[in-house]
């Protein structure tokens, strides 16, 4: 057990690369492991506590993700980037249980509700051009919850899109990858999500303040 802590310490201090650590998880040292767990789990909760919008969830998908790359950790291309990697594992996780949840809630809610593309394209087309007064501004506190709320509004693949995209800066190929899609469709997923959220931001922030908040002005 010694001799573990004090690999490990060696790991830390060294600051080997993440392939280092891999391969020497892969012959039993799982203090290496325990490295690269802490070493990326903070930018993973980032990306499930934005999709999820909780703290339970975020923790699960966490666990989970780090949990299915330990088993799969056999397969895993030594020239790819172990983070990146393991934030993919994160983001289809937390996608089937954006989905799942979804489907949940879609059986207990009423049948009169209208389609979600019928909700969407009506109210764009009748958003007014707000210009709520300085007391209607919402503060950054206020902001973020409604933000997190607003994200709720999105589906799973809106949801991964808008996060990874404009909080994680990641390119639309890695998107759409996640995703299983095209490029095409997901940039389009992408805008889709952007007007979701500036229509669910309009009655609390000006124009400008809402754009920034979902990361489409510098």
């Amino acid at each position: 057990m010694v001799r573990m802590r004090a690999s490990g310490e060696q790991l830390e201090s060294a600051e080997v690369s993440d392939a280092v650590a891999v391969e020497r998880t892969l012959v039993g040292e799982r203090e290496a492991y325990r490295v690269l767990v802490e070493r990326h789990s903070q930018h993973v909760y980032r990306l499930a506590y934005r999709m999820t919008g909780n703290r339970e969830d975020a923790e699960e998908v966490v666990q989970e993700a780090f949990l299915r790359a330990y088993q799969k950790l056999a397969q895993f291309a030594g020239n790819a980037n172990f983070g990146t990697w393991v934030y993919r594992i994160a983001a289809n996780y937390a996608i089937d249980r954006l989905r799942q949840r979804k489907s949940e809630e879609s059986r207990r809610e009423r049948p009169t509700r209208l389609v979600e593309g019928q909700v969407e394209t009506d109210a764009l087309a009748e958003m007014k051009d707000l210009a709520p007064s300085p007391e209607r501004l919402a503060d950054s506190a206020q902001l973020a919850e409604k933000m997190k709320e607003a994200l709720k509004t999105l589906t799973p693949a809106e949801r991964t899109a808008i996060v990874m995209r404009h909080w994680d800066g990641c390119g639309i190929e890695e998107i759409a990858d996640v995703l299983k899609s095209s490029s095409t469709a997901t940039k389009n997923t992408v805008f889709r999500a952007v007007q979701k959220l500036r229509l669910a931001l309009a009655p609390f922030a000006e124009p400008r303040g809402a754009a920034r908040a979902v990361g489409t002005e510098p």
